[in-house]
């Protein structure tokens, strides 16, 4: 059975790509240079939908770069399942998450960047600063949304559903 694929690789063309990822429009409160989404779904709705789906599997073929935005989604999204633990608050998780996705982090290109066989590097020191402005912004909406998701029924713990993908690991590697 293969991996569910970015339903956003029709609008590779339109959107603004940096490297080989693509960088696409977000439905976002958090301030970056994303441009605003017009439709009611976007990728971190996708990521969000598609996390559990495809963390078990270990091979993905890349069919454009918004598929690369979807790995590094899901890659994120487990990153912050494993700084999490089950019996924090939603109020703890908020600081924790908030902390994780405005930490300093590599992107394509940098030494410390784990993916860096799959992503191409920007082009120029500009464009790498507009594809680290963007993943932060990118980084605050997804944890955000996942918070919502994690503590949907209890603020006091989180869900066990997702809590369970806390120790998959999306083609076996972790940001």
């Amino acid at each position: 059975m293969p991996a569910y694929h970015s339903t956003f690789l029709a609008e590779d063309a339109n959107s603004r790509i940096v490297g080989n990822f693509a960088v696409l429009p977000i439905k976002t409160k958090f301030k970056g240079p994303s441009l605003p989404c017009i439709s009611e779904y976007d990728i971190i709705d996708e990521v969000l939908d598609l996390f559990r789906a495809n963390t078990f599997f270990k091979n993905f073929e890349i069919k454009g770069p918004a598929d690369r935005a979807l790995i590094y989604g899901i890659l994120f999204v487990s990153q912050c399942l494993n700084q999490l633990n089950q019996r924090v608050t939603k109020q703890e998780a908020v600081r924790e998450l908030t902390n994780l996705s405005l930490d300093n982090f590599s992107v394509p290109g940098d030494v410390g960047f784990p993916l860096n066989s799959l992503y191409q590097p920007p082009r120029d020191r500009n464009e790498s600063l507009f594809l680290r402005q963007y993943l932060t912004q990118f980084r605050q909406e997804l944890s955000a949304r996942l918070i919502e998701r994690l503590y949907h029924d209890d603020s006091s713990k989180a869900s066990k559903y997702w809590m369970a993908f806390s120790r998959k690991k999306f083609m076996n590697k972790s940001l």
